[in-house]
């Protein structure tokens, strides 16, 4: 069990005194302390975040959060525990029967968390005649499944799903991001390209469900400016509880790999995936190789590696 909260200046004394001789040999980064109360280990930390760990977490934390009340009557104690966040996710997950087993229009993208390669948005209509077809193909988040298994399944999928599908090519991002348009308003953006073009193929679908990057009145002012499809339901974790959400997931994750492969051929360099130190060390070395303008085509400049490669 970890629970967590903030304390105040005149606590962080008392827990200093208290733990004087119960400390850690070895501190955390940022941490005052790290120390163990039995079955409980408490790491104070310089922001006055303190974090019990262990099977008798719940009973040191209650201990400490009295002598805060007692120290500071007005404290507000924002406790954060495990428990709470294990059940938090459950109720996520949580399916809604009325929406998975309706016919569907859903969207999803990809790319979004890499430096290298495009980003990917697909929209798919799934008939509720189709679910079982799905169900049975194995359909889930694109992020649950091993490449070659998307490789396999999305040549079968589209014999029956229809969908849209938009690119947006390395350059057109490095085109288009700038202070006022950010990624999200890209995404919001794409999401309603697609599904202004599925929503007027299949007008009778009975929900439109987005998987939720951002609260519905700020995906909505990004997109003041353009006609937009509005009758949307959004929701997080999308892709497991929507199979419309799941296959747009899916194809947009086919498109990318494909896409992502003519890049690696392009520049005759196994390109990795994210935005990790695997990634600076790549760029560092295509831009010895081809010269800065390379990371033009293939890479989202906007991106922390840029300032990383030009650095090592």
């Amino acid at each position: 069990m970890t629970i967590s909260f903030k304390i105040s200046e005149n606590t962080k004394e008392k827990m200093i005194e208290y733990f004087e001789d119960k400390k850690r040999a070895k501190t955390p980064a940022y941490a005052i302390f790290q120390a163990d109360e039995a079955d409980t280990v408490v790491t104070l930390y310089e922001s006055g975040k303190v974090v019990f760990q262990g099977v008798s977490a719940d009973i040191d934390a209650n201990l400490w959060k009295e002598t805060e009340k007692h120290l500071n009557p007005n404290a507000n104690i924002n406790e954060k525990s495990s428990k709470e966040k294990k059940k938090k996710e459950k109720e996520s997950l949580q399916v809604n029967p009325k929406i998975y087993y309706a016919s569907t229009i859903g969207s999803d993208e990809v790319g979004t968390g890499d430096y290298f390669g495009p980003i990917v948005v697909t929209g798919t209509y799934v008939d509720k005649e189709n679910i079982p077809f799905l169900e049975e193909l194995g359909v889930k988040d694109s992020k649950k499944l091993e490449d070659e298994k998307i490789l396999e399944i999305v040549p079968k999928m589209i014999q029956k799903i229809p969908y849209a599908c938009y690119v947006l090519s390395n350059h057109e991002y490095n085109e288009k991001y700038n202070s006022d348009i950010n990624m999200n308003k890209i995404k919001a953006i794409l999401h309603n390209k697609v599904l202004m073009k599925m929503t007027t193929q299949f007008p009778n679908v009975d929900y439109v469900v987005v998987d939720e990057f951002a609260k519905p009145n700020v995906y909505f002012n990004y997109l003041k400016d353009t006609p937009s499809y509005r009758n949307i339901t959004f929701m997080t974790k999308a892709e497991s509880k929507c199979l419309s959400v799941a296959c747009a997931s899916i194809i947009s994750r086919y498109v990318f790999i494909k896409e992502f492969d003519k890049l690696s051929k392009m520049v005759n360099t196994t390109l990795p995936k994210g935005a990790g130190d695997a990634v600076d060390q790549v760029g560092k070395q295509l831009v010895q190789k081809y010269g800065f303008d390379i990371l033009e085509k293939i890479a989202k400049l906007s991106f922390k590696n840029t300032t990383k490669i030009k650095n090592i």
